[in-house]
């Protein structure tokens, strides 16, 4: 079988090749590198389509995310539509429920996003799903924050902290964030592919984890002693001057993915102490 793999730059895409190139001969397409109008797909079963504009910290506009998010996609699928690609694989995220929230994210939950990574990602899935019918096959898998060896931005910095400062103001937060392994991931991408699967799904972990367990976690693997200490007030002058700070480090976030799992059968090759663990040391 024969798969068109975009964003095969980042770290998603690179597990992916390095795990499943046994399994699937995999063509590469870079956005930024590449040729468009010179790509042919006429003989791709599978487009896993990962590349897009993330989440940015200081900030895009809502032109930059249409443009690649969006209209990107669309040229894609529909590329992939005409030249008979049977199945259309979209990455998106739970950024399309909204931001931190007590609600809990469900596969069938309303979309209401809140940022224009958001919206735009929602804009393209129903784009992706107006062009399905009985020959293509549309996808769509949302992820809360993915992890692993090699991952960027909130993740690798909060690896960093916890590699210098042994004295952290985070103890006792009780919030709940899901996050997935990419090795989940991808096995969920793998078994998509496999069982021919259409529709919207998410992926996983098995369980959330609280800001101060997953320092814990981490501290772990790295072998490194930490202490978390008291600060009086610290939570709320934190919210009071570094709102989106504070609501990643005490703000609750969590996937039930429970339909996923059972309409695949699915089960997660990793718990989260294998996946922190592969993340800091790398996997076999």
């Amino acid at each position: 079988m024969k798969l068109l793999l975009t964003g095969s730059n980042g770290f998603i895409g690179n597990y992916f090749i390095n795990h499943y190139t046994n399994q699937y001969k995999i063509q590469k397409f870079s956005f930024l590198k590449d040729d468009f109008q010179s790509l042919h797909v006429k003989d791709v079963d599978v487009v896993i389509h990962l590349s897009a504009l993330v989440h940015q910290m200081g900030g895009a506009s809502a032109d930059e995310y249409e443009s690649i998010n969006v209209t990107q996609t669309l040229e894609l699928a529909k590329k992939a539509k005409k030249s008979g690609v049977r199945q259309f694989i979209f990455m998106s995220t739970v950024k399309v429920y909204g931001e931190e929230s007590n609600e809990v994210y469900t596969e069938t939950l309303i979309c209401k996003p809140e940022d224009e990574y958001g919206k735009s990602k929602l804009k393209a899935e129903n784009e992706l799903l107006e062009l399905e019918d009985e020959y293509f096959n549309v996808t769509i898998i949302r992820t809360p924050i993915v992890y692993g060896y090699g991952v960027k931005a909130n993740i690798k910095n909060l690896v960093n902290l916890v590699n210098k400062v042994p004295l952290l103001p985070f103890g006792n937060i009780k919030n709940k964030r899901s996050m997935v392994y990419v090795g989940n991931l991808c096995h969920l991408i793998d078994e998509l592919i496999k069982q021919k699967q259409n529709g919207i799904f998410l992926a996983s972990d098995d369980e959330p984890l609280s800001t101060t367990k997953l320092i814990e976690l981490i501290a772990k693997n790295l072998d490194k002693k930490i202490f978390f200490i008291k600060v009086p007030f610290f939570g709320t002058f934190l919210k009071l001057l570094k709102p989106s700070f504070y609501k990643r480090l005490y703000g609750s976030l969590e996937v039930d993915n429970t339909l996923t799992k059972q309409k695949l059968s699915l089960k997660n090759p990793y718990s989260v102490e294998n996946g922190i663990q592969c993340m800091i040391k790398g996997e076999k």
